[in-house]
């Protein structure tokens, strides 16, 4: 094996053991810093000279159909990588700095392990989920910061609505980000002319029972998604957003209507991650705990799910009246209040609270 491909090989091993969601490579003047995102935050794990961090670039972008020649424009790729048994789907972004390139890796597992009932502190919270899949049509909304394991509850929410009802499901991506063989995936290619609209409009022709758009951007994609659920799909979909109101006032800035918005919208999830702690011995469980439920920490979800009565409510009246529904502020003090959170954690989310913990 060739020096640098050993190097390749180094690096994505030592992210993948760590559970890292993103390898960073960042020129500076004297070396290249390669760091780990690890549970939303960033470790340092090597300095490497430019010549060999330029040439270990040069490799990823050339695995992953990259352009190795041009490095004067962003570009994107992506490849499949195995780390045993485990398949990963890694996902390249470089931007042209001043020093050289910045390079970005995303590590997608491929595997469908996530289940709805396992995602969660709260059993009500996953309850609420489940039953946001009872509707025959309308539109639900996954929102929260990146990082907040949006896509991870996408495509338990899929998964779990393939199980019970056997639905046929068409996922339209840009790019797919978890292969499954229960879905028909279909991802954006502009090249070939296949943009958000023209996939929807093939969608709809291919007698979906469900519909999953990847991620309203803009306008277009919030039209699109709007259109299905009025079509009488159910329609799933992920965007930015604050909190679940912020998710609908998000949906509002692009152009949605609030007629539209009364006439589809079934849900909204707002969600953050959190690392717990076991509640009766704290970060690690002593020998002698009864449980050894957390032989080390682990992350979880919460969830603010606005449905039913009170997402009634707040579409049909002002805007500005404050509805009562139970939101992540309570369930932070919630989780603190069990146990399950240090209070250091509890008051960085009232201090940074559109941040994922």
């Amino acid at each position: 094996m060739h020096e640098i491909e050993k190097w390749a090989e180094t690096v994505l091993s030592a992210a993948w053991e760590v559970n890292a969601s993103d390898i960073h490579f960042v020129p500076r003047e004297t070396v290249t810093l390669i760091e780990f995102r690890v549970n939303s935050h960033l470790y340092e794990f090597e300095c490497l000279p430019p010549p060999i961090a330029a040439r270990l670039i040069s490799h990823f972008k050339f695995r992953a159909g990259m352009d190795i020649s041009d490095r004067r424009r962003p570009q994107d790729g992506a490849y499949h990588h195995w780390f045993g048994k485990d398949c990963v789907h890694l996902r390249f972004s470089t931007l042209p700095v001043a020093l050289e390139e910045s390079l970005v890796i995303r590590l997608l597992p491929q595997s469908m392990t996530d289940r709805l009932n396992d995602l969660s502190l709260f059993p009500e919270a996953t309850f609420k989920l489940h039953s946001l899949l009872t509707y025959n049509n309308g539109l639900i909304l996954i929102s929260g910061p990146t990082g907040a394991g949006k896509t991870t509850t996408l495509y338990a929410l899929l998964m779990a609505a393939k199980k019970r009802y056997n639905s046929r499901i068409i996922t339209l991506e840009d790019p797919v980000e978890k292969r499954n063989d229960q879905f028909v995936q279909m991802e954006v290619n502009e090249h070939a002319d296949l943009s958000f609209y023209s996939g929807f409009k093939a969608i709809l022709r291919h007698d979906p029972d469900i519909i999953m758009v990847g991620e309203i951007r803009d306008k277009d994609t919030a039209t699109i998604a709007i259109r299905a659920a009025l079509s009488g799909k159910l329609v799933l979909t992920t965007v930015h957003a604050f909190d679940a109101v912020g998710a609908i006032h998000r949906l509002t800035e692009l152009g949605v209507s609030r007629f539209d918005l009364k006439e589809t919208l079934v849900g909204v999830s707002s969600q953050r991650l959190i690392t717990i702690q076991c509640p009766h011995c704290g970060p690690v469980c002593k020998k002698d705990c009864p449980k050894r439920l957390y032989p080390q920490q682990k992350r979880t979800a919460i969830y603010e799910i606005l449905s039913g009565m009170p997402l009634h409510h707040y579409l049909s009246e002002s805007p500005t009246k404050r509805i009562n529904f139970k939101r992540l502020d309570d369930y932070y003090q919630q989780a603190y209040t069990m146990g399950y959170i240090s209070s250091e954690v509890k008051n960085e989310y009232e201090k940074h609270p559109t941040l994922s913990r």
